[in-house]
């Protein structure tokens, strides 16, 4: 068994995202509703989530536009009290995500006692935040210097909002990632949140990543969910979930649980 099917609890999970309200200092930040209005927020699409029963849920600061690259540390310490608040409500296993900070997503993973990160951790981008070039080594070796070995890293490997400046094709840059980096699992995207990683794209990374999940990231939705599934080894959804199927608003209880319904006819 691999660390990504203990974790999880079976081979196809399905991973639900709390994208909390833009954090202080972010230009959407409501500074009326202040942190109570951020933890009530999460609070909420929580328990939705864990009621329509997905498997894990992701806590992300997808509400912080513009992105940084290198991000503000009260926006690392901000998520951090959030998830504090909530933690003796978390049933499921949760992770972190600091878009669009590789070491920031880590120190939030050990101060939160999270079980997984997802991030962009590998790659060279021409990007909408600039030149972009993480740097997975410092990463791997900062998880482990925090004491956090265990920690199971989900590696997207095809930006949003950016280009990749590596022209290979994106089933060897997955390839190479694995070999050089070591994920516990590689994640295929769309082009922004909320678009659809091509099916196409998905079945080449998988061909040649036989023994690595590999899972869809972003677009996933109900009238989808169980063709990305059939190739895919476990999904990210969000922005479906959300009423209206809107990225910004609140996770709907109904089509959350509609989500799961199909989801598990596959799974």
């Amino acid at each position: 068994m691999t660390r990504y099917e203990a974790l999880f609890g079976t081979v196809k999970p399905v991973i639900g995202m709390v994208h909390l309200g833009a954090l202080p200092g972010a230009p959407l930040h409501d500074a009326d509703r202040g942190l109570d209005g951020l933890v009530a927020s999460a609070r909420a699409d929580l328990a939705a989530l864990q009621e329509a029963g997905f498997d894990a849920v992701l806590f992300g600061n997808e509400n912080d536009r513009p992105y940084e690259l290198d991000v503000d540390s009260a926006s690392t310490a901000t998520m951090a009290f959030v998830i504090g608040q909530l933690r003796s409500e978390i049933t499921v296993p949760f992770g972190v995500n600091v878009l669009w900070d590789p070491m920031a997503t880590v120190a939030l993973a050990a101060s939160t006692g999270a079980a997984f990160c997802r991030e962009i951790f590998t790659g060279t981008y021409a990007s909408d935040m600039g030149f972009w070039s993480p740097d997975a080594g410092k990463a791997m070796r900062y998880r482990d210097r925090l004491g956090r070995s265990d920690l199971v890293m989900l590696y997207n490997v095809s930006a949003e909002f950016a280009d990749s400046l590596d022209r290979r094709p994106l089933q060897d840059r997955a390839r190479s990632a694995v070999f050089s980096s070591i994920p516990d699992a590689v994640l295929v995207s769309g082009t922004i949140t909320g678009e659809a990683a091509e099916l196409r794209d998905l079945e080449a990374v998988k061909v040649v990543l036989p023994h690595t999940p590999v899972m869809a990231n972003t677009g996933v939705r109900h009238d989808t969910v169980a063709d990305v599934l059939r190739i895919a080894d476990g999904c990210v959804v969000g922005s479906a979930l959300k009423f209206d199927g809107d990225t910004w608003k609140a996770v709907d209880p109904v089509r959350a649980r509609d989500f799961m319904r199909r989801a598990r006819s596959v799974t």
